[in-house]
């Protein structure tokens, strides 16, 4: 392989002593090693792996595998370099991100859903030299304008400081033999098909939406309801922190009633909030409800669990012909700068980009596209199957311009300090749509007034 070779100044300055909100598991605030800031260091850049022994570090979300099959993967193509991958849920590792990177031994790789102040404190390195000297802009800058953050911290443009591992797509599984039982032939298109399809599940007894919010992912179902409501810019601007935007849309609002509709109404497990992400999916798998929210990361494993027994979907629009609307984003990776390994670690996400079987793992795994230069060729897919129908999904929103990133990945601390506690709340009747919206706005605003 050809070297590449460009010098980059990694400036790490002070970094904050910043308060993380506190989940009912876990309380954690960043701090600087020793109380001593980093200094700034020069680092070569290459594109030409070592061939030394190295052991590479990655801290991920519990429930995804995609790192580890990655992982094995390369070593079997690189037996130099071999990986140690921890994991941890999403809200605790999405808290103790700033203290990890902080750390003298911060992991190499980080699963980093919320950017939060680790670029303003120094503690993910800036990609754009290694983005030049692997050619990086021949891939889709629509990918990567949420991956930027600018001089101001506002993302969406700037300097790159992640990558995604798979593009995803949210949207709603149905499990096909309870919809036949109920005389459901076809997924419904509008939002008044889909309380249709509640109602005729609950009159049966069949519980109609499998979710769980122990830790916050009924989310998928809040967000999603809300998206039919809200325009699309005003969402992203929110969870982009452009100055001025806001939570508090008559959209979101509805949305948020809507949901809490249905909790009056008795869609929801009893014990929702003692329900954990895994706990949702498996219990789905299993037989329990006609429809839960997911996103296409959970397609494969779905498709092996339920067989042809399962359908996945759009989120049905509020208004027949409307345009579709679905959260999806990168599964957003970042560097940290204290990396003693940084050409290493970026090599293996290049790898994971351009490398054929690397992609088509991404694809097979997650279900997403696997991002990169879109000439290369795309991984195969089994017609019929729910990987071929969340690329099709993907596609869809794609060309009616409908993606918004989670509202969970607004700032590092709302998804622990507002999101899930609220959102407990609002799916067992005891607060208003109206309520939440307002909860969450005040904690944003909080939150980013520092």
């Amino acid at each position: 392989m050809a070297i590449s070779r460009t010098r980059a100044r990694l400036a790490r300055g002070p970094v904050a002593l910043t308060a993380i909100a506190a989940t009912a598991l876990l309380a954690l605030s960043a701090c600087a090693p020793g109380g001593n800031a980093p200094v700034a260091s020069d680092v070569d850049v290459s594109t030409e792996l070592t061939t030394e022994d190295v052991v590479l570090t990655i801290a991920d979300e519990t429930g995804f595998p995609l790192t580890d099959e990655l992982a094995a993967e390369f070593t079997k193509q690189h037996p130099n370099v071999t990986f140690n991958v921890t994991r941890d849920t999403f809200q605790n590792l999405t808290a103790a991100a700033p203290k990890l990177l902080a750390s003298d031994t911060p992991p190499d790789l980080i699963r980093l859903p919320t950017i939060g102040d680790t670029v303003q404190d120094g503690l993910i390195a800036n990609l754009d030299p290694w983005a030049e000297a692997y050619g990086w802009d021949k891939w889709s800058e629509a990918q990567l304008a949420p991956l930027r953050v600018n001089e101001d911290g506002v993302r969406g443009s700037g300097s790159l400081y992640q990558l995604g591992l798979g593009y995803s797509v949210t949207g709603i599984y149905m499990n096909k033999t309870h919809a036949e039982a109920l005389g459901i032939d076809e997924v419904p298109t509008t939002i008044a098909e889909f309380e249709e399809d509640l109602a005729l599940a609950k009159e049966a007894g069949i519980l109609p939406i499998m979710a769980g919010d122990l830790d916050g992912v009924v989310n998928f179902v809040v967000q999603a309801a809300m998206n039919q409501y809200n325009d699309p810019k005003e969402m992203m601007d929110w969870i982009l922190n452009v100055p001025g935007a806001t939570y508090d849309t008559p959209g979101n609002v509805k949305g948020a009633d809507l949901v809490r509709s249905w909790a009056d109404k008795g869609y929801f497990p009893s014990d929702i909030n003692a329900i954990d992400y895994a706990s949702f999916v498996s219990r789905f798998q299993g037989g329990e409800g006609l429809f839960t929210f997911n996103g296409n990361w959970a397609a494969a494993d779905t498709q092996a669990k339920m067989g042809e027994n399962v359908d996945f979907f759009l989120v049905p629009t509020a208004e027949e012909g409307g345009n579709h609307v679905a959260m999806g984003a990168a599964n957003s990776f970042s560097v940290a700068a204290g990396s003693k390994h940084l050409n290493e670690i970026v090599y293996f996400l290049n790898w994971i980009h351009t490398d054929p079987t690397a992609r088509q793992i991404v694809t097979d795994v997650t279900g997403a596209a696997p991002g990169g230069d879109p000439a290369q060729e795309q991984p195969t897919v089994e017609p019929g199957s729910l990987i071929e129908k969340a690329l099709a999904m993907s596609a869809v929103i794609g060309a009616e311009n409908g993606q918004v990133d989670f509202m969970a990945n607004a700032t590092a601390g709302i998804y622990a300090g507002s999101i899930i506690p609220e959102s407990q709340l609002l799916v067992t009747s005891q607060i208003t749509g109206q309520e939440f919206v307002t909860r969450v706005q005040e904690f944003y605003a909080q939150e980013l007034a520092g």
